[in-house]
């Protein structure tokens, strides 16, 4: 929407955005200046290799072997290669290889995400994880092919509006709003509007996790008794930011 030409349609002055959220208290807000949710970036590295069958893996190069060992190392990069006092995650969420018991695959797939607040740390982390690759790759006799897609920058709220959703959020939680909750390392592509305008997105409380009930969990509930508030957040915010003349 923003490449679309969002905001050279509708001119505005500030963004708002609000995400439910499980371990927080029904009837409490929270928020904070600065970064809330974390840049979203995706890596996909394919590792290939000659396939042999599994009785004689001395006949091939054994691309599940080296993928395993490229798991691993990726794992050094939050502390390793990034200050342990940044805020890094580098997970790995996807491995495909093989269809059967007895052949081992001639290709691997690996993808991932990662996460971090600080935007200088994009190229830092691209160039280690094909660093590493690289490195796999020489080691175990094998080839990678490394692709590395940046789609969400971190959510960055912005001083004046983050006080403004404080006080209106404030005014309808009786007070219940917490600034000292650690942001998240979770995304949102509410980000790309932040990045393009002054704003802010406030979390409002789900009640408690319980059960594994957190967000993007099967288990995952939303509590529909937050909704007033919610709206009433809204309607008072527009009252706070738009005044009458």
């Amino acid at each position: 929407m923003v490449e679309a030409g969002l905001f050279d349609r509708f001119p505005v002055d500030a963004v708002y955005g609000m995400h439910n959220w499980p371990g927080v208290p029904v009837g409490t807000f929270a928020v904070r200046s600065g970064p809330i949710m974390a840049a979203d970036d995706k890596f996909e590295i394919t590792v290939t290799s000659r396939g042999a069958h599994a009785a004689m893996p001395h006949l091939g190069d054994d691309p599940i072997v080296a993928a395993s060992a490229l798991v691993g190392a990726l794992q050094t990069i939050a502390s390793r290669v990034v200050d342990p006092l940044e805020q890094v995650v580098v997970s790995v969420t996807q491995f495909h290889a093989g269809n059967t018991w007895n052949v081992i695959p001639e290709e691997v797939v690996v993808r991932g995400t990662c996460r971090y607040f600080d935007p200088g740390l994009r190229s830092v982390l691209e160039s280690a994880l094909r660093r590493i690759a690289d490195g796999i790759a020489a080691t175990y006799g094998v080839k990678i092919a490394f692709a590395y897609r940046k789609p969400i920058p971190p959510a960055v709220n912005a001083r004046l509006p983050t006080e403004i959703a404080a006080r209106t959020a404030a005014q309808v939680a009786d007070g219940n709003v917490l600034r000292d909750l650690p942001p998240s390392m979770g995304c949102d592509d509410f980000a790309f509007m932040l990045a393009a305008r002054p704003g802010c997105y406030i979390w409002i409380g789900n009640g408690p996790i319980g059960d594994g009930r957190s967000l993007h969990s099967a288990r995952y509930d939303f509590n529909d008794e937050i909704l007033p508030l919610g709206a009433s957040y809204w309607a008072t915010l527009v009252e706070a930011a738009l005044p009458r003349k």
